[in-house]
Formats: structure tokens, sequence, C-alpha cells
């Protein structure tokens, strides 16, 4: 990378980094994570681990993550990475690039009685963060947008699973950054290496927000899922599943519906997949 392409990267990583320091104490008031309910009932599970849980349970023992150890990547204000730790997973880490965002996940942990390490930085050099291995790592629901490149984070997971290890992502699809989240047109790069695409929004998806951000700029790169496939391919990760899904997260257009999973098309709509997830696992060979 020239030293101007690289100047221009870490730019755009530090405008994320403060763009979602402003998102974490705007999330942590919103009705959309309603953090008072969901500290108020010790066996909530949010709906994002429970889809990431239908997802990955084929993979896992019979148990589930009940014993297993967990590091959350990209793990925002920790609602999440809570459920997990709920669901019995131990030594649970959650990494973030955003400091505040941390700093909410540790204030909603300790209210929660729960231990959790909780670790700054880019998930692309998580092997260089944290110093241990994990039977299980995942991320889901708005993550890989925000990275430059996958490779180094293909092989960060590789390094960070223990041997059998298995990983899992669910994801945004790309086919909806194509149509810029407005079907039915596309009119943006499908296919991953075009470059950053920088916009400003001083919103954010949990509605009711217009105005609240302060640091505005956004930084996205693009991630087809040959891209996604391929680095964690060529890090040496086994593919066990990919899926195509019919729902998501969040409510990103207004032609979607609310369902069991979150949101998702009406029944006459045209089918397109709204999320995609991959389940991928390190040999048991140790490398």
């Amino acid at each position: 990378m020239h030293g101007a392409e690289a100047k221009h990267e870490s730019e755009a990583i530090a405008g994320n980094k403060a763009n979602w320091d402003d998102r974490a104490d705007v999330h942590v008031r919103s009705e959309m994570y309603d953090v008072g309910g969901f500290l108020a009932n010790g066996a909530t599970i949010s709906t994002v681990v429970q889809n990431d849980l239908s997802i990955l349970a084929p993979h896992l023992p019979e148990s589930g993550v009940r014993g297993r150890s967990l590091l959350h990547l990209q793990c925002h204000i920790g609602i999440d990475t809570i459920s997990w730790a709920r669901l019995g997973a131990i030594d649970v880490h959650g990494l973030d690039l955003s400091p505040n965002s941390l700093h909410h996940a540790a204030r909603i942990a300790k209210a929660d009685d729960r231990r959790i390490t909780w670790v700054e930085g880019d998930a692309r050099f998580a092997s260089t963060l944290v110093d241990r291995r994990f039977d299980t790592i995942v991320t889901s629901a708005g993550t890989i947008v925000w990275l430059p490149e996958l490779a180094t984070w293909a092989r960060s997971i590789h390094d960070l699973l223990e041997p059998g290890g298995v990983f899992q992502i669910r994801d945004d699809h790309p086919i909806l950054g194509a149509m810029a989240f407005e079907p039915w047109t596309i009119t943006d790069d499908y296919l991953s290496g075009g470059g950053v695409r920088s916009y400003e929004d001083s919103a954010t998806y949990t509605g009711s927000s217009d105005g609240q951000i302060a640091h505005a700029t956004n930084h996205e790169w693009r991630h087809d899922l040959g891209e996604v496939i391929g680095s964690l391919l060529d890090a040496g990760l086994h593919i066990e599943s990919v899926s195509e899904l019919p729902y998501m997260d969040w409510p990103a257009f207004p032609e979607l519906i609310a369902c069991a999973n979150g949101w998702t098309l009406s029944d006459h709509a045209p089918r397109i997949p709204l999320n995609f997830a991959i389940v991928a696992r390190r040999n048991q060979r140790s490398e």
C-alpha cells in the first residue's frame, strides 16, 4: 500500500472510530437496544444471538456454547457479548474499535454481574491484541463493511482459534450494499476491490436519531461473498456451511416487515437474501 493510500485508510478508520463513539451514546439510550429491559430480565438473549445460535448450533456439541471459551469481534456495547455469557460461554472476550462502546459494555456487564474481558482494537489485528486462543469466535450484524480488507482479519481468526475451534459470521448480505439498501435497483459495486465509500449520515439505525451523531462521516468497504469465503480458506480454515438468509437484524429499508428473526420481506416481494452466514473451523491438527 502506498503512503498516501495508507494515510487515507488510517484517517478513515479514525473517522469510523469517532462515529461509533458517538453512536454508542445514542444506542445505549435507544428503544432498540433496550438496555434497561435487558438487565431487568437475566434470561433475555438478544435476537442477534438467537439468530447466530440457530446457525452455529449444528456445529457445536449438544451443550452449545456452555463451557466453551468465546471471543466476540466488533462487540459494540456488549449486549450480544453478554448474551453469549448468559448462554454459558466462559472466558468471554469482547473486542471493538470504539473505546466509548467498550465503556458502556463494561458498565452493562458489571450491572449484569458478568466478568467479561473487553479489548480495544481493530478486528483485523485481534491476534496481536489477545494473547490466548478460543473454542468459539463470533461476529455478526453489520461488521465487516467497516474493515478495509479481510486477509489479515481471517488470519487473525485462524490464529485465535483453538485447533478444532469454530468461527461464525452472520452479516448483511453484500447485495444490499450494491442496492444502497434501497431495492430494487443496483447502484453500487457488489464485487470487492472498488475502494472506500464515504458518506455523511448524522443518524443511526436505531431510529429517531437524526442529528445525534456529531462525527457524521462514515467509511465503508464492499466485501463480496467470494472474498469473505476466500479469505477464510486462504487463512487455513475449513468452511462447514454457507447460508443466504431471508431476514436481517434491523429495518434497513421501508419494505421490510417485522418477523420472529427481526425483519424480512413480504411474501409478495422478490425473494432475495438479506443476510449471509458462514461457519468455519480450524483444523484439529495444530499448524
